[in-house]
C-alpha cells in the first residue's frame, strides 16, 4: 500500500529531513510514526500526499511510483487519501457541514449526494447534532472529530495523521485515537505520526520510529 524505497529528503538549507528511509505498510494496517519533535514524522507525511518531493528514493502508493505522477494527476491520488492536520484547518467562517462538504464539492459531487455523504461520516464521528456550528464554538476534541470527518468524507483507502492529539487533552486523546482505530477496522490503512508514546504503548500497533530523519526501529505489535 505505502513502500519507502531509500527515501531521503534535504532541503536547502542543509537540513535533513529523512536519510535513507526504508519500510513498507500492508493494506489495513495501522502504524504509528514516532519520534521527537523534528524528528522528520511531519516531512515523511507530506512526501505521501506529494506536497513535497523526495531528495534521492522512491515512494510508491498502491503500488504506484509516485514520483511519476504528473501534476495534473495528484488529485487523483490525494482521492486514495485522507489527512488530519494537527491544527484542524478549519475554516471559521463555515459551518460544520460545510467544512466537511468542501471535499466534496472540490470533486464535483452533486448536493444531494453530498448532504448524504457529510450527514453519514458526521454521524460516526458523532457530530451529528453540531452540523450548523461554527468552529469557533466547539471543543478542541469537536474540532478534530470535525477534521477526522474531513478527511474520511470521501471514502479514502488511506487515512494519514499528523499529531492528531497533540491540542486536545488527554481523555479527549483516547477519544481520538480509539475512533482511529474503529476506521482501521473498517480496513481503512491507517497511519498516525505522534510523539505521545503513552497512547502508543497502550495500543500495541506497530510502531515505525524517526530519530533525527533516521528509522531507529521498526517494532511490530
Amino acid at each position: 500500500m505505502i513502500v519507502f524505497e531509500g527515501v531521503s529528503k534535504k532541503y536547502p538549507d542543509g537540513t535533513t529531513a529523512l536519510d535513507e528511509i526504508n519500510f513498507s505498510i500492508k493494506g489495513g494496517e495501522f502504524v504509528f510514526i514516532t519520534g521527537p519533535s523534528g524528528a522528520g514524522k511531519t516531512s515523511l507525511l507530506r512526501l505521501i500526499i506529494r506536497e513535497d518531493f523526495p531528495s534521492q528514493g522512491e515512494i510508491f502508493v498502491d503500488d504506484s511510483p509516485i514520483g511519476d505522477i504528473k501534476f495534473k494527476d495528484i488529485p487523483n491520488l490525494r482521492r486514495k487519501i485522507g489527512f488530519i492536520f494537527q491544527d484542524f484547518k478549519l475554516l471559521s467562517s463555515r459551518t460544520v457541514f460545510e467544512n466537511v462538504a468542501l471535499t466534496l464539492e472540490a470533486v464535483g459531487r452533486g448536493d444531494k449526494n453530498i448532504k448524504e455523504s457529510v450527514d453519514e461520516v458526521l454521524s460516526l464521528v458523532g457530530l451529528s447534532e453540531k452540523t450548523l456550528s461554527f468552529p469557533d464554538n466547539l471543543s478542541g476534541g469537536e474540532k478534530q472529530r470535525v477534521a477526522i470527518a474531513r478527511a474520511l468524507v470521501h471514502e479514502p483507502k488511506i487515512l494519514l495523521a499528523d499529531e492528531p492529539t497533540g491540542m486536545i487533552d488527554p481523555a479527549t486523546s483516547w477519544e481520538i485515537i480509539n475512533l482511529l482505530d474503529k476506521i482501521n477496522g473498517w480496513g481503512t490503512t491507517v497511519v498516525v505520526a505522534t510523539h505521545n508514546l503513552d497512547i502508543v504503548v497502550a495500543l500495541k500497533k506497530r510502531n515505525i520510529k524517526i530519530e533525527k530523519g533516521r528509522l531507529v526501529q521498526d517494532k511490530r505489535k
